[in-house]
């Protein structure tokens, strides 16, 4: 029997209006739930470091739970500096939302690799 992929796509606004405990909440729920998480946007840089840090205390305490993956891709930096001033405005205004956030469970993801312009997903043989 095939094993099953299953990609979770969140927008943004799907967690904008939470507090970031109840972000990671709704993150580990979905990621426990065996699936990948593709999050337009990207968590706080505290948010990230607390998701990884209550992800490693599960380790040993939930059956087949082996942690997390985590790799963010940004679009490329090379604008003018008017560009980057309307989008620090935008982002202070509506988060950093022009990233993407690939969140996946170690049991099946191996690794992501990212460059500037693509992540390359390998996931485990089942």
């Amino acid at each position: 029997m095939p094993s099953k992929l299953t990609i979770h796509f969140m927008p943004y606004d799907e967690i904008s209006s939470l507090n970031s405990q109840e972000r990671i909440k709704k993150l580990l729920k979905i990621i426990l739930g065996d699936k990948i998480i593709l999050l337009q946007g990207r968590l706080k840089s505290e948010e990230e470091a607390r998701l990884i840090e209550d992800t490693m205390v599960m380790i040993g305490h939930i059956k087949g739970f082996k942690g997390i993956e985590l790799a963010v891709i940004t679009p490329n930096k090379n604008i003018t500096a008017f560009d980057q001033f309307r989008k620090g405005i935008a982002k202070m205004l509506l988060g950093d939302r022009d990233a993407m956030t690939v969140i996946g469970p170690a049991s099946i993801v191996k690794e992501i690799k990212k460059d500037p312009s693509k992540i390359e997903l390998f996931l485990k043989k089942a």
